[in-house]
């Protein structure tokens, strides 16, 4: 899987097709979960794309301080169900949290996990903060990586 780096204005139109629907294939459809995922955020964040074969398989987009937290952020994380037997999360978050440290100069990140989760996130060196909470009626936590 190869990683890309864009912001909003660099992706093309398939590009931002492809990340759509594989954002509502995963977070609207197999979690079945009816949300407004295009939430006007998008043209703020900066977007990690995995492509395999020309297709977009793993994405993330992150966020500088005060653009969604207070600290910067790593959200929608999504790997095709297909792919996920490779292993992409890491690969995905890993890429994530280095385009944090490059672009946004912090070493501080706060993700809003879905709480099944919490051990992924925590092997990435993300520590819970705070209560488990419904968030688009599926348990998140706060979990936060100050040692990058």
């Amino acid at each position: 899987m190869e990683i890309i780096i864009k912001t909003f204005q660099e992706l093309t139109t398939n590009e931002l097709y492809q990340i759509l629907q594989l954002r509502s294939e995963v977070f609207v459809v197999e979690q079945d979960c009816v949300y407004q995922d295009i939430d006007g955020k998008d043209d703020k964040a900066l977007h990690v794309l995995g492509i395999k074969n020309e297709k977009i398989i793993a994405y993330t987009r992150c966020f500088k301080k005060g653009d969604y937290f207070t600290e910067a952020s790593i959200g929608r994380v999504v790997v095709k169900e297909s792919e996920r037997k490779y292993h992409y999360g890491n690969k995905i978050m890993k890429s994530s949290i280095e385009a944090i440290e490059n672009h946004f100069n912090t070493n501080i990140i706060k993700i809003s996990a879905q709480v099944y989760l919490k051990k992924f996130y925590t092997q990435l060196g993300f520590k819970n903060v705070g209560e488990e909470y419904l968030e688009d009626g599926i348990p998140h936590i706060a979990m936060l990586k100050e040692d990058c």
